[in-house]
């Protein structure tokens, strides 16, 4: 209500100013200068009005403001909110944690897969070596050490195939 006078000032002042631009144009000696002062007058009013009003309205809003924040269904509503974000953030941390652990646990199957590997690889060329020493008598001595090569180039690059392959090409010297 106050504020619709204060805008209604206002727009009553706005005709009084343009009276006076008017009365100043018609060259009436006197008058413009009391209806400019009538006209500036509404509006300072208006501007006061909605000034004390704001004033006057400030510690009821900030009060009420006080009172609505310590309220105890702000207070419940805020608690909520609060363990809704615990809530998130455990379950978050639960998804991070469980994406760490599979990680680790990949890494860990990897090395244990590839140490495995090695192994492997080791002794079926301890194998091939002995399947060699075995036939070394029966072979030309360029076959065995070309052999032997082979045996030694495939167990550093870890190709498990090619050594398979040179223990089959082995036994059938035997």
């Amino acid at each position: 209500m106050i504020i619709r006078i204060s805008f209604l000032l206002f727009l009553l002042s706005l005709p009084v100013l343009v009276l006076a631009e008017i009365l100043l144009w018609l060259n009436i000696p006197g008058l413009p200068e009391l209806v400019t002062k009538l006209g500036s007058a509404m509006l300072l009013s208006a501007l006061a009005v909605l000034i004390i009003t704001a004033l006057l309205a400030m510690p009821k809003i900030i009060m009420r403001s006080v009172l609505n924040y310590f309220s105890a269904g702000e207070r419940l509503h805020r608690r909520l909110l609060f363990v809704q974000a615990q809530q998130e953030r455990v379950r978050r941390l639960f998804h991070f944690r469980t994406l760490k652990i599979k990680y680790l646990n990949e890494l860990r199957r990897k090395r244990l897969l590839k140490a495995n590997n090695r192994k492997h690889i080791r002794s079926l060329s301890k194998s091939i070596h002995k399947d060699l020493l075995a036939i070394k008598k029966e072979l030309p001595k360029t076959t065995f050490k070309q052999l032997r090569q082979d045996n030694i180039r495939y167990r550093k690059q870890q190709d498990i195939e090619s050594l398979l392959q040179l223990q089959q090409k082995i036994s059938t010297f035997i």
